[in-house]
């Protein structure tokens, strides 16, 4: 009854047929209520904070600052920020979406903006057609991954000479056991 054109009309630009057809973002990591943290988010991935974060986030993806969430930094970058909690800080993202509950102190760079009635925002804000974020090219491995890919590379390889595979391993010596006697 009720079909989904999937062909692009003659109205859609390539630039809306190419949005659609990226991956939808998603949250990765959350950080809980109760939770408080100081130091930095980096890397690729969607993230909900919901407790209290000091520091830094330079994050590929999507930023969630919850209801209870609340976030202290001297500049927020992501792709995406929605803000249901509270940020003082200035915030540089491609899309900002402030909730009713949502409250934010600092200067906002952002290329597409919305509100909900409701919501608070004390600061600058400057749009721009394209915004920069400058954040680090995402790594191919994690440094735990480098780490152990490292050791590896460094242990020496251990291969077997033709006498050793040919030799038989020693059995295991045999185990006699005595039937207890019944009195």
């Amino acid at each position: 009854m009720f079909k989904r054109n999937t062909t692009p009309t003659v109205n859609q630009s390539k630039n809306e047929t190419a949005q659609s057809t990226q991956a939808v973002e998603r949250i990765t990591s959350v950080l809980g209520a109760g939770v408080i943290w100081h130091g930095s988010i980096n890397g690729s991935g969607g993230v909900r904070i919901e407790g209290a974060f000091e520091g830094e986030i330079a994050l590929r993806g999507m930023l969630v600052i919850g209801e209870t969430g609340r976030v202290t930094c001297q500049n927020v970058r992501a792709n995406t920020v929605i803000v249901a909690g509270a940020v003082r800080g200035n915030i540089t993202t491609q899309k900002l979406e402030i909730r009713a509950s949502g409250r934010v102190w600092g200067d906002v760079i952002t290329s597409s903006f919305a509100t909900e009635e409701g919501a608070f925002f004390r600061g600058q804000m400057r749009t721009e057609e394209t915004v920069e974020l400058n954040l680090e090219p995402a790594p191919e491995t994690t440094p735990a991954e480098a780490a152990a890919e490292e050791t590896i590379a460094q242990t020496p390889l251990q291969i077997p000479t033709p006498e050793a595979l040919a030799t038989p391993a020693p059995e295991a010596p045999k185990v006699s056991r005595k039937k207890k006697s019944e009195a």
